[in-house]
């Protein structure tokens, strides 16, 4: 039986170094809103971080519409960077991780996107007619 622990990839190790630091300052773990943009966040509730989702997923379609026409491609990365932060807020705040979300990605894979979304239909219909 080996002892050994399975390698992360190193964009696994960057995110869970973040959503450490996420969860560090929800407020159940002291989280101080005076010190903390994320602690700040939190505090207010998920009005607030659920807002800036709102506002960086825009931002994300504003920097790719403007790199169509010629824009500063760069600035793509930089606002998926934002919402993927914000998202890791709401996840620390309803207790999930980014190792949840790609957990679901995995389980994901190799089902073509339209089968998927039938297959939640379907799930769906099945709910409610229970």
């Amino acid at each position: 039986m080996s002892t050994e622990t399975p390698q992360q990839h190193p964009m696994e190790d960057a995110l869970a170094r973040l959503a450490a630091v996420i969860e560090s300052r929800l407020p159940a773990q002291g989280g101080d809103p005076d010190k903390s943009y994320v602690a700040r966040l939190l505090h207010r509730g998920p009005d607030a971080f659920l807002k800036k989702i709102g506002e960086e997923a825009t931002e994300v379609v504003m920097a790719a519409k403007d790199a169509d026409h010629g824009g500063d491609r760069a600035k793509i990365v930089n606002e998926v960077a934002d919402l993927w932060f914000h998202s890791m807020v709401a996840l620390a705040h309803y207790g999930f991780s980014p190792r949840d979300v790609i957990a679901e990605l995995e389980r994901r894979e190799g089902t073509s996107g339209i089968e998927e979304k039938a297959l939640r239909k379907a799930q769906a219909r099945e709910a409610s007619n229970d």
